[in-house]
């Protein structure tokens, strides 16, 4: 299964409690699913978790059931469909509609007015129009619409949440997305989903905890690359010093410090300035060695 599969049957399980957040929530499915028109509700999902809620949430919100045979997996798809006139009419009525009279359809905010409405409707937004990628990959969510007044209108919604949501059109579709984790975090907990949420804020510190490695391993390879290139140079000026005046003409501590590099070519200043007799410190060590390193030019 996809995160985003988990994701909607993690809010499948949240109870029915209040009849207004059945309402609002079925409100979300319908404004997001395949056909909401006088003459049919389809709802087409390959989850079969919402499959098996969506049943008991047009019960409890309209007292309603879905058409006998529209239960059916085809395909991995669950079809549900109500085509009985008196049921659409009812269902239509509850969002203050006219069925014939229906050009475009827009959000009724009245039925949204209390916050666990909003967040019921966001959830059923999602369950029938949203998915998300996988937190490990990227953050992305989106809900996608035919309707172009209802995405305007859930953006807003978004907005008054407290939310910075971007949009845009694709394909005759209207999306509203989020391409932050901390903003699909927020938006998951609201609807109801913790553990998604949970799930998403444990990928971003994996996440960062790898890239941090994978930072300080290129630092320290980084480092060490200066390292070596730095003790090859001086290297090649100590080989110089001995090709030319001797080593035994240096100075005592040059010689004691030119003798360490030859014998430790890898090793860091702070390395060689403890092997010195008596041990010095990192600057002393480097202050012979550029001077070893005039010498040699």
């Amino acid at each position: 299964m996809s995160f985003s599969s988990d994701t909607k049957a993690e809010l499948c399980r949240d109870t029915l409690q209040k009849r207004c957040c059945a309402v609002a929530e079925a409100y979300g499915i319908l404004l997001y699913c395949n056909m909401f028109t006088a003459d049919e509700i389809k709802i087409v999902t390959s989850s079969p978790e919402l499959a098996e809620r969506l049943p008991r949430l047009f019960k409890k919100a309209f007292g309603c059931s879905f058409d006998a045979s529209s239960a059916t997996d085809i395909k991995g798809k669950y079809t549900l469909s109500i085509t009985n006139h008196d049921s659409i009419r009812d269902i239509f009525a509850a969002y203050g509609y006219e069925a014939r009279g229906i050009l475009a359809h827009h959000i009724n905010l009245g039925v949204l007015e209390d916050n666990c409405c909003k967040a019921s409707f966001l959830r059923g937004a999602f369950l029938a129009g949203g998915s998300i990628t996988d937190p490990v990959k990227s953050y992305h969510l989106e809900l996608v619409t035919d309707h172009y007044n209802v995405s305007r209108e859930i953006f807003s919604i978004l907005l008054e949440l407290g939310f910075s949501p971007k949009d845009a059109a694709r394909g005759g579709n209207y999306v509203v997305y989020f391409k932050q984790s901390e903003a699909i975090e927020d938006f998951f907990t609201l609807i109801g989903a913790p553990v998604s949420a949970m799930d998403i804020m444990s990928a971003k510190v994996e996440k960062d905890m790898r890239n941090a490695v994978n930072r300080r391993v290129n630092c320290d390879s980084a480092n060490a690359d200066k390292i070596v290139s730095a003790a090859q140079e001086q290297l090649e000026a100590i080989r110089r010093i001995e090709r030319t005046t001797g080593l035994d003409e240096l100075p005592d501590k040059l010689r004691e410090t030119a003798l360490l590099r030859i014998a430790n070519p890898e090793a860091s200043l702070t390395d060689l300035a403890a092997l010195a007799i008596p041990p010095v410190s990192k600057s002393c060590i480097s202050h012979r060695l550029r001077r070893l390193m005039e010498l040699g030019e």
